[in-house]
């Protein structure tokens, strides 16, 4: 393995272990204050024994955030050097502001753990608020970061120097709304999704069936409605790729030739030689309507793109064909539920949708996974898209393999670690948050 494949492998691991733990620690806040103002609302004790159950679990994948994100932002630093050096000063700012989220949220969530009888009931309730307002401020400043990559701007590159440096500019780039706006929904589809089915599972297993049920509920509500919203906001995206990032648009649809109009394909083995697709469905003129809102326009192929400029285009469109099926997927098990809902059918006799939802678990992070992909890997060969190439900006120091190992045995280990956590607290449930259950029968 060679230490340019080994800095990029390095990032991509770490990055694909951290954007879990912070999605997770984006969402559950939001989930925690519903279940806590229903109890403040109701003083249903169950509703406060799910708001404590699910803090607990913000605090882990918190903890866990903070040390994935920390070893992240000292990779940019020690595995690509030239471009920290140069794109340090510009791209800075969101990075800055994102450190200040983060102490925000980390203050808050304190005073949400400890301030149990403590606080005014309302106050700590607003805390928790916070945590999760802080935590998609995060979230949205980091993505500004990544979207400037995409999209750079707020400098002059005039013979190899970056002048007239304008970091406000830099962080509101062309790319960061549509980019923070999938982002977001992708991160409430894949978590709400996840809690969701875990709470449906052990509803099947009928164990401490109110409780997971009222969890159920909250969680698969703001799943839904994300997973509905999603496809408006992947138009968005797919519209802004196609001004911005021709290459890119032409990797995820494997469209090796300039067409007009250009078919979308679903599915295809791509031959990276040959430069064909086989075995693809294909519908005509639905990438020019996708890209451009016309049937009949035409869209840039490879082929207007010169060779060294082409990013890896089985990868890209392997990844983004994972991607939008899973998202296709997940909407229809939304409408589903809401169709249900429609019906005010008891869920408990619905086994077959909370199956569904059990079978949903990882889906909505394989496609946050995948779509990561698709955006990093659509970029390549650039890291500064159009300016520094990724191989200009890797670090000359030997042994990144190592390195790479070494990072790749802690990731694993953490993730161990959280698993087993998370394991302990779903099976804490019934000794810990049971006590009303029992007194009520």
């Amino acid at each position: 393995m060679d230490d340019f494949i080994a800095a990029r492998s390095q990032m991509a691991l770490s990055l694909g272990f951290h954007i879990i733990f912070s999605c997770i620690g984006m969402v559950m806040p939001f989930f925690m204050a519903v279940s806590h103002y229903k109890w403040l609302k109701t003083n249903d004790e169950v509703y406060k024994n799910l708001t404590k159950a699910w803090s607990k679990g913000v605090a882990i994948f918190f903890a866990t955030g903070a040390v994935s994100g920390t070893m992240l932002s000292f990779e940019l630093g020690l595995l690509w050097p030239k471009f920290m050096d140069h794109a340090g000063p510009i791209f800075g700012m969101p990075f800055s502001l994102e450190g200040t989220a983060f102490f925000i949220e980390a203050i808050a969530l304190g005073f949400f753990l400890y301030g149990w009888n403590k606080l005014n009931k309302w106050f700590h309730w607003f805390t928790g608020m916070v945590v999760g307002v802080s935590g998609l401020a995060s979230g949205i400043l980091v993505v500004a970061a990544n979207a400037w990559m995409n999209s750079p701007a707020g400098f002059d590159f005039v013979n190899g120097q970056y002048l007239n440096i304008d970091p406000i500019q830099a962080m509101f780039n062309k790319a960061w709304f549509s980019q923070a706006l999938h982002m977001c929904l992708a991160a409430f589809t894949a978590t709400g999704f996840a809690v969701a089915g875990v709470h449906a599972l052990m509803i099947l297993r009928d164990r401490n069936a109110a409780f997971h049920l009222k969890a159920f509920k909250i969680a698969a509500v703001f799943a839904c409605i994300a997973a509905l919203l999603q496809p408006i906001s992947g138009d968005i995206s797919a519209k802004d790729v196609a001004k911005r990032q021709p290459a890119k648009l032409a990797a995820m649809e494997a469209l090796y030739k300039t067409e007009k109009p250009a078919p979308l394909l679903i599915g295809g083995i791509v031959n990276e030689k040959d430069k064909t697709v086989k075995g693809a469905i294909k519908i005509p003129g639905a990438l020019s309507f996708l890209a451009h809102g016309d049937f009949k326009a035409e869209v840039k192929g490879l082929d207007q793109i010169p060779e060294n400029e082409h990013p890896p285009v089985a990868i890209t469109h392997y990844a983004f064909q994972i991607m939008v099926g899973i998202g296709t997927l997940l909407l229809l098990v939304a409408l589903t539920y809401f169709f249900i809902l429609f019906k005010k059918k008891p869920l408990t006799e619905n086994r077959w949708l909370l199956k569904l939802f059990v079978f949903a678990i990882p889906l909505g992070y394989l496609a946050l996974e995948a779509g990561w992909v698709v955006t990093e890997v659509g970029r390549q060969p650039w890291i500064i898209y159009g300016i520094m190439r990724t191989k200009d900006a890797v670090t000359p120091m030997p042994g990144i393999a190592y390195s790479f190992y070494i990072f790749s045995a802690i990731y694993v280990s953490l993730s161990i670690i959280v698993t087993f956590l998370l394991y302990r607290q779903i099976k804490m449930v019934p000794v810990l948050y049971n006590k009303t259950e029992e007194n009520n029968h």
